[in-house]
């Protein structure tokens, strides 16, 4: 090969050196870009949050009942109270129905129609908007108890909780090795053993943080409320009766006149903020290194 011919190769290798410099270049700042736009609407919205959201927190924010307009005084006692005991309950539904069909689909359902309709379901489930859930629990709830309720509220909760699951579950228990289960067969243990004492044990870490997540998501859902559970502005642990909530409070007081209502509206976002921001903190730092 002659040294022209060299020649010309060597240049038209750094010409295509130079041209993927030069579009890396671009993507990279395309990159950067974007990333900076997201950040910027984020720390903005958390900035407003915690200016307003602050200055509304009191300890009556935390010890009262929700107020009528232009209460002098008032708080949101009933509302994290409901939240926490329609959110809490709907993740204890949730959970074990998502785990154990998350189970079956990674171990049972790889190639059968079942387990391909089961996750054909669970992923229209996953992209369905929660008003739709909501929708639903009052059509076969609601319309026929003819009363909102707590119970209609956690059901609409339960079923955004149970494919966040289902999808979690199913792939962290995928990712662990065949090889382990393998050698557990190898021993004889039969195969629910396997899967409670080594895919699972093993997966736990993925399954809980999931876990952790979907209850992130349905802490801040209004949608599903308003047509389930409704409010209430007193304090009740019926849940056969309307339930307050702080998504559906924050929607009512924050739309009102009342300066007061508003006040206690962007205490009840700052509350949800901290607290889906703690439990993200939670599912992404506590077992990030846990195997």
């Amino acid at each position: 090969m002659s040294a022209t011919t060299i020649s010309a190769l060597d240049a038209k290798r750094l010409a295509m050196h130079a041209k993927r410099k030069r579009v890396n270049a671009v993507a990279l700042a395309l990159s950067l870009a974007a990333m900076a736009f997201g950040l910027f609407w984020l720390m903005w919205i958390l900035f407003e949050t915690v200016r307003l959201g602050v200055g509304g927190l009191a300890l009556a924010t935390f010890t009262e009942m929700t107020p009528p307009p232009q209460a002098e005084t008032g708080g949101l006692a009933n509302a994290i109270f409901g939240s926490v005991v329609m959110v809490g309950l709907a993740t204890a539904l949730g959970t074990p129905v998502g785990v154990l069909a998350g189970i079956y689909l990674a171990e049972y359902g790889q190639k059968t129609w079942l387990g391909s309709t089961v996750r054909f379901i669970n992923d229209i489930l996953l992209s369905a908007p929660s008003i739709v859930v909501g929708l639903f629990i009052y059509a076969v709830v609601v319309a026929k108890m003819k009363s909102f309720s707590g119970f209609a509220g956690i059901l609409a909760l339960a079923l955004i909780v149970i494919p966040v699951v289902i999808r979690t579950t199913e792939n962290m228990l995928s990712l662990i090795p065949n090889a382990l289960r393998e050698a557990a067969y190898a021993l004889g243990t039969p195969k629910w053993k396997v899967i409670m004492s080594v895919t699972l044990k093993s997966a736990r870490a993925g399954v809980l943080t999931g876990i952790l997540l979907a209850l992130a998501r349905i802490s801040g859902e209004t949608a599903p409320l308003l047509f389930t559970a409704l409010s209430n502005q007193f304090w009740t642990s019926d849940l056969s009766a309307p339930m307050a909530s702080l998504p559906v409070t924050i929607f009512k007081f924050a739309m009102s006149p009342y300066e007061n209502w508003q006040k206690l509206a962007w205490a009840g976002v700052f509350i949800i903020t901290i607290g889906v921001l703690l439990l993200n903190i939670l599912a992404r730092v506590l077992f990030k290194n846990k195997h």
